[in-house]
């Protein structure tokens, strides 16, 4: 028998439901000021919402400039002022009624030009705000404004203003309380709609403006050229100057769409992908075929977790697009999205592929401000410059290459850096020095050398960093992070050619693991035979190996594949399979790489210096870090003042 308690809380849970007299209630006509209300739900979701409505209208109306004033996060006030094309009386009467617009001549949406066309914006926020509308043509004597408070409008009346449009929007949703409890904090709204303003001031960097909130200055974002050069400067205004140190140019087309814009060098990446701005004719949105390709674009250079920065801008006839499958217009649907995303991967794939970044502009004036610290943090970074690049199609392309020279540096033997080393030790550079024969057969550094992108081997710093000289300065290399890229990039060219060559071990090897990861390894075991891994179940919680990759065939086999264990449970089995094995070959190539603590002799160096000019996308690791910077002499001399 249930207690009379638990009785009383099924009641309570039944109440919300309708009972048979209210089911049975007659349809009815809701009033027009409800209609809106609801209406507003979908189209004013939050401040930054209604900030993005009313910038679209400015600029639709051919505005020069922009203000845009924010209070309380956009709930006590949002105000945008523009020096447009402005409105009579006649049409400010109109432009509060539902579906009135000027942007739709006909009963074609499928070549819409405009940022908005539904005619709803406007109602909707009068009906849940305060909405007051002051406007004056260019050619009219005075002003007029119209009211809209919680639905009700009062008829247009003069007003006081030089000309264009001013829009207010105060106490959002203080006709209906109850959507105030699902908005963030003042500072989280805030910052949303300045989001907006800085994604449409890069859609329209012709077009200047101020944004003014009440926790700072006003920003301003000052009119630029609307051309690549224009695009760059305002990717700096918006993002700050290293942003704009750290991008290449994009520029692609595929049966008639367009692809302009700034993609961000590996080297600058962000934890989220807050800094991507994708627009489509000149709109913002946050399509997924889009991102998702932006994704592809970058797999082979960036970690999962990390993300470019980015302006790409699409231009196709708007018949090829639609824009109106989402209440706030964020998303799109395109006639062709394969061709659309196929242009975006090719494009950024070509536009990093031929830049390889260095530190040559940026570094100095860091290193001359660190060195003027009385103690260097070990945690200095050096953010990557204007990449340099040479004609031919790939980062080093156009120079003539070096001689196959004869050395293997994973042949050399490893030795680890002593342990419990004093301060002093540590301080010293380890300069590598070859044995007696090798120094014999050694040649001179000759100017061609000097001349290469990456110049010749000096000295090794640390067992960890090859030092070399170029004709303009100097280059630090990460041997380790070099040495992956280029495993990973020939793991990657066997891959498509005709797979993966295998070396069997003479004993093969068990590894003792985790139940589920060695599961997982053994469920997977067709993808990395694939890339020359072979291996089978050996009992429970380990795995048999009888076959490596020949280009890891000196790789710890055991160490090899307990990282290889680790990773499996983040394989996404619905990544198409040439993408699963390039997740696993970019493991394989971190452990058939030259490891940190390795002494390699100079010809040892040059060689991987002449490998690295050779292949794509050598200036990065796998993982996104710098696989080398360059510091000019210039620079060098700023460090000791001599300039």
């Amino acid at each position: 028998m249930v207690p009379p308690a638990s009785r009383g809380r099924r009641r309570a849970l039944r109440s919300p439901i309708p009972n048979r007299s209210q089911a049975a209630m007659l349809i009815r006509r809701l009033p027009p000021v409800l209609i809106d209300r609801i209406a507003a739900g979908e189209v004013v979701e939050r401040p930054a919402a209604v900030v993005k409505e009313l910038v679209e209208n400015a600029l639709d109306a051919g505005a020069r400039a922009i203000e845009v004033v924010i209070q309380g996060g956009g709930r006590r006030l949002v105000r945008v002022s523009d020096d447009g094309s402005g409105m009579g009386p006649d049409d400010l009467a109109l432009c509060v009624e539902r579906h009135a617009t000027s942007k739709l001549a006909g009963e074609d949406l499928l070549s819409i030009s405009t940022l908005g066309f539904r005619g709803e914006a406007l109602p909707s926020i009068g009906s849940v705000a305060h909405l007051a509308i002051a406007s004056r043509p260019r050619d009219a004597a005075h002003a007029f404004e119209v009211r809209v408070d919680g639905g009700v409008v009062t008829p247009p009346r003069p007003a006081a203003l030089g000309g264009g449009t001013r829009v207010e929007v105060r106490d959002l949703f203080y006709a209906t309380p109850a959507r105030l409890k699902f908005l963030k904090s003042d500072r989280a709204e805030g910052a949303a709609a300045a989001d907006v303003v800085r994604r449409l001031a890069l859609a329209r960097p012709d077009v200047a403006f101020t944004l003014v909130t009440d926790e700072r200055a006003a920003v301003t974002f000052p009119a630029r050229a609307d051309d690549a050069d224009g695009r760059a400067a305002r990717l700096a205004d918006v993002l700050g100057a290293e942003a704009g140190r750290n991008v290449v140019a994009v520029n692609g087309i595929r049966d008639d769409v367009v692809l302009e814009g700034l993609a961000g060098l590996p080297t600058f990446s962000k934890a989220n992908s807050l800094s991507q701005y994708l627009f489509v004719n000149g709109r913002p949105v946050r399509d997924k075929l889009l991102m998702g390709a932006v994704r592809a674009a970058y797999a082979d250079l960036l970690p999962s977790d990390r993300y470019p920065v980015l302006a790409l801008f699409i231009s196709l006839d708007p018949r090829d697009v639609d824009v109106n499958v989402h209440p706030a217009k964020t998303e799109v649907r395109f006639r062709d999205g394969g061709n659309v995303r196929a242009l975006i991967v090719r494009t950024l794939s070509d536009a990093l592929g031929a830049r390889i970044p260095s530190t040559a502009g940026t570094m100095a004036d860091r290193l001359v401000a660190l060195a003027r610290t009385p103690e260097l943090g070990p945690r200095a970074a050096f953010a990557p410059a204007a990449p340099f690049a040479t004609p031919g199609g790939g980062a080093f392309a156009g120079f003539r290459p070096a001689p196959a020279l004869d050395y293997d540096w994973r042949q050399s033997p490893a030795r680890p850096m002593p342990s419990g080393l004093g301060e002093e030790e540590q301080a010293r550079l380890d300069i590598a020095e070859p044995s007696a024969d090798a120094r014999a057969d050694a040649a001179p550094v000759s100017a061609v050398d000097l001349d290469r992108p990456l110049g010749a081997a000096r000295a090794q710093l640390h067992e960890t960093y090859i030092v070399a000289q170029t004709r303009e300065g100097l280059v630090l290399v990460d041997q380790h992070a070099a040495h992956e890229r280029l495993v990973y990039e020939k793991l990657k060219a066997a891959l498509a050619r005709d797979g993966v060559g295998r070396q069997g071990l003479l004993i093969p090897a068990v590894v003792d693991l985790d139940p589920a990861d060695a599961d997982r390894l053994t469920e997977r075991a067709g993808d990395l035979a694939a890339l020359g891994l072979v291996l089978e179940s050996f009992g429970p919680g380990a795995v048999l190996v009888r076959e490596v990759p020949a280009l890891l065939k000196d790789a710890d086999v055991t160490r090899l594949v307990t990282d290889l264990a680790e990773h499996a449970a983040e394989w996404d089995d619905a990544l198409p399979l040439e993408r699963r094995l390039l997740h696993v070959a970019a493991t394989m190539a971190c452990h058939g790489s030259v490891r940190a603590g390795r002494r390699l002799k100079v010809e040892e160096m040059n060689a991987l210096l002449r490998e690295m000019e050779e292949t794509p996308n050598a200036g990065e690791c796998n993982h996104g870090r710098p696989t080398f910077v360059t510091l000019s002499l210039k620079d060098v001399e700023k460090l000791f003042a001599r300039r």
